[in-house]
């Protein structure tokens, strides 16, 4: 397989893999995205932040990450509370039912993914995790290049 051959089998792979993603995600809560349940990931790891970070974070818009901001709150799944050193500032945090869902999420996606990857050798396991970590380590070009911004993935 050539370069460019080998490239788009990549992209129709990744790209597969991302409607399977979304629609698992909307099979677990019919009114929450891929990117919300991403977002309870990320607010869990860092222990709660702004919407603005999220949005700089992921290199979303503001306006797509308030309208899932605002999913996960009906939903009870987040909270806002006030900044302890600068009350000007709504901070995001997970409330307990958030921690619920959210472990559920993760706990039925590592089972997908046991399942589907349990008749492969420890040797390909390492390399593709090898892989996807080097993949998503890009930051893209540098500053001021001419290239065109990344695309999705």
């Amino acid at each position: 397989m050539e370069a460019a051959e080998a490239v788009e089998t990549i992209q129709r792979e990744m790209t597969s893999f991302a409607r399977r993603a979304r629609a698992s995600a909307g099979r677990l809560h019919p009114e929450l995205s891929l990117v919300s349940y991403t977002l309870l990931g990320h607010l869990e790891e860092s222990g709660g932040c702004r919407a603005t970070d999220l949005a700089a974070h992921y290199a979303l818009d503001k306006s797509t990450v308030s309208r899932q901001v605002g999913a996960l709150e009906r939903a009870g799944l987040i909270e806002r509370r006030q900044d302890p050193e600068d009350h000007r500032v709504q901070v995001l945090h997970l409330t307990d039912a958030g921690r619920r869902m959210l472990a559920q999420v993760t706990e039925s996606r590592r089972t997908a993914f046991r399942e589907r990857l349990a008749q492969w050798p420890e040797a390909d396991l390492e390399r593709f995790a090898e892989y996807l970590v080097r993949y998503n380590a890009w930051r893209g070009p540098a500053a001021g290049s001419d290239l065109p911004p990344p695309a999705a993935f």
